[in-house]
């Protein structure tokens, strides 16, 4: 299979799970943190939110500098805010996606902090990270929702509130 259409692929998958944990957050727990060097959860959201946007931008830049790109997220305010700026950014990334010519993903691209690289690959290398960010950052998001007693939906198979569901009609 060629590498876009794979990468399209594992987009349209992990976004299905992505929407089912996005789709649970309660709105009165959004300014709820676990530690206080922890994102609160929306803040933790929204970056999910964002990510597919990273598609897009490694597509299109060469780099992304954290000491000359200053951050600002967008203030999401329930969680159908939060969902559809998801969709927004997911249908940015298909779109920039679907248009990629396959000799753009072997350019280089760099993640850093001014003189500091983080990171130095082919974009298509660091669109894969995007994706893994997103997988990292909704685990975090379902610790988060554990710890406030939230069933979490399964991501590669059932989750152990999905089982035990299962055993309790059984």
């Amino acid at each position: 299979m060629e590498i876009i259409q794979s990468l399209l692929k594992e987009m349209e998958q992990e976004a299905q799970t992505t929407r089912k944990m996005l789709s649970i957050i309660p709105e009165d727990k959004f300014n709820w943190q676990p530690h206080p060097k922890s994102m609160s959860v929306i803040r933790l959201a929204t970056h999910i939110g964002e990510l597919p946007s990273w598609v897009g931008m490694v597509l299109n830049t060469k780099e992304l500098d954290f000491a000359t790109a200053p951050y600002d997220p967008k203030v999401i305010n329930s969680v159908s805010e939060l969902l559809a700026y998801f969709e927004e950014n997911l249908a940015q990334a298909k779109a920039e996606l679907e248009k990629a010519k396959l000799s753009q993903l072997d350019e280089q691209w760099v993640l850093r902090n001014g003189e500091d690289i983080y990171s130095s690959s082919t974009k298509a290398e660091f669109i894969r990270v995007s994706y893994s960010q997103i997988v990292h950052h909704r685990a975090q998001l379902g610790v988060f929702l554990r710890l406030l007693d939230i069933p979490i939906p399964g991501s590669y198979g059932p989750s152990a509130d999905e089982q035990f569901e299962v055993l309790e009609k059984a």
